[in-house]
């Protein structure tokens, strides 16, 4: 068996469809992260062919399928042929509204359709005008989509779309600066174009503290329920700044069930995942966790690129790709950093009467890209995944092998790799002559369970930060 393979399950014989399938069901839970598998798979149902050559997979929705294919039809597949002896031919589909154990997702209706379901339903009270402090520049058109935020965005969609019924609350992690807020607005802003009476509200967690502190010094916490309980939408930026706060934790508690309880719709942002908050009451973080929870990544290179050739464009500004891309090549940590390079390098351009080069790139972020190379280099990417992971910096060029040892240099090549220009050969000379291959390996092998194991994204996403200072 190759080392980090499930094990391989006996292959069945004389099975019934059913437990075909269940088997199959049992081994997934086995291999997967009890949350992965609570989310994605246990929901799931078959229908198995009477020789086992074909399974039909049914899905709750048209969202769900597409992750599924995307991300686990391959693995299934694998899972049935090695249960079976024989290639299994997969198919997905929707789910017939009766068999949806959860409430189904409705059907795409019209705007006006949809303004009368909802009003039926209780979700849209008629409501006098509310500042909803909405940025109408973040929309889903100015978000740039990849790998790191296809996910979340898909999500932030069905929300805008169909508020109230699914994925309520929609809760978005991840780091400073990769677009968490623009997503929120962006949900806003569609919310309000298709329903201009919806009660919606965007707020940073800050704001809600004070509200609730204003509401105690002044005794007015009738008008503070009147603005809170009453939204169709809360949009709250940064729960983590509930910390050690009870009196707010409780009221924001309140306000949740109240906008449940109605039918409204939460949407929620986090440097970090609900069971990783800090000093939250649990009761809150379980409610946190009861609706969808997604990840936004640190832009991959070619999304960088693009979000840079986009923001530029909006400044009237015709950035050459080859510009893009040195400048996406040294600048990986998040959005923001991307914004801030590129002011630097337009107003140096305009300033110094030349066109955008690589070479006036260069020497426009000079100070930035010094700061970089001095901060994060291997050697202390290196010492920095040791202290982590409580291992000695000498093991990280030993030939030793066990996982406890493997898997904390496997990270360490895949963050050399992000955080560093060194090519892999290079790298791989640095952890004790290995391969390139090797190098390769670890990186893609990281890379991929990053996507899948909400443990290891949040290791990674401490080690990063640290590392950035």
């Amino acid at each position: 068996m190759t080392e980090g393979q499930p094990p391989t399950p006996p292959a069945v014989q004389d099975q019934s469809g059913a437990d075909f399938w269940q088997a199959c069901i049992d081994q997934l839970a086995q291999e997967l992260p009890e949350q992965q598998f609570q989310t994605w798979i246990k929901p799931l149902s078959a229908q198995v062919a009477d020789d086992l050559s074909k399974v039909t997979i049914f899905v709750a929705n048209r969202f769900k399928m597409d992750w599924i294919r995307a991300q686990y039809s391959h693995r299934l597949a694998l899972l049935m042929e090695r249960l079976t002896g024989q290639p299994v031919q997969i198919e997905l589909a929707l789910a017939a509204r009766e068999a949806v154990s959860r409430k189904p997702e409705p059907k795409i209706p019209t705007a006006a359709a949809l303004v009368d379901t909802l009003a039926e339903a209780d979700n849209f009270r008629p409501a006098e005008p509310l500042k909803s402090r909405l940025n109408s520049a973040l929309t889903f058109d100015t978000l740039v989509e990849g790998s790191a935020n296809r996910m979340a965005r898909a999500a932030a969609m069905h929300v805008a779309g169909m508020p109230g019924h699914l994925y309520n609350p929609l809760f978005i992690y991840g780091g400073v600066g990769l677009g968490k807020t623009h997503l929120m607005h962006a949900v806003g802003n569609q919310l309000v174009a298709d329903h201009p009476s919806a009660k919606v509200l965007y707020i940073h967690a800050e704001q809600f503290v004070t509200d609730v502190v204003k509401a105690y010094q002044r005794k007015a916490f009738d008008e503070f329920k009147e603005r809170y309980h009453s939204l169709d939408l809360l949009l709250i930026d940064d729960v983590q700044f509930f910390a050690n706060k009870e009196r707010t934790q409780e009221e924001f508690f309140n306000a949740f069930e109240a906008l449940l309880a109605k039918k409204s719709h939460i949407v929620m942002t986090s440097d970090t995942y609900p069971k990783g908050l800090a000093d939250i009451h649990e009761r809150l973080v379980s409610r946190f966790d009861s609706g969808l929870t997604v990840a936004i990544e640190p832009p991959e290179l070619e999304m960088r690129v693009a979000i840079l050739i986009n923001k530029a464009q909006a400044e009237g500004i015709v950035m050459p790709e080859e510009v893009a891309f040195f400048v996406a090549k040294n600048v990986r940590s998040n959005v923001r950093e991307l914004e801030g390079a590129l002011r630097k390098i337009l107003a140096y351009s305009r300033f110094n009467q030349k066109e955008i080069s690589i070479l006036l790139a260069r020497d426009a972020l000079r100070d930035l890209l010094s700061i970089q190379n001095r901060q994060i280099s291997v050697e202390n990417i290196q010492k920095t995944v040791a202290d982590y992971y409580k291992m000695k910096i000498a093991d990280m060029y030993s030939k030793k092998r066990p996982a406890s040892i493997a898997r904390p240099r496997q990270i360490a090549m895949y963050l050399a790799k992000e955080l560093t220009q060194k090519s892999l050969p290079e790298i791989g000379e640095m952890f004790g002559g290995r391969d390139h291959t090797t190098v390769l390996h670890a990186v893609r092998k990281i890379g991929t369970e990053r996507q899948q194991v909400t443990e290891l994204n949040q290791q990674l996403h401490v080690l990063e930060q640290t590392l950035k200072g």
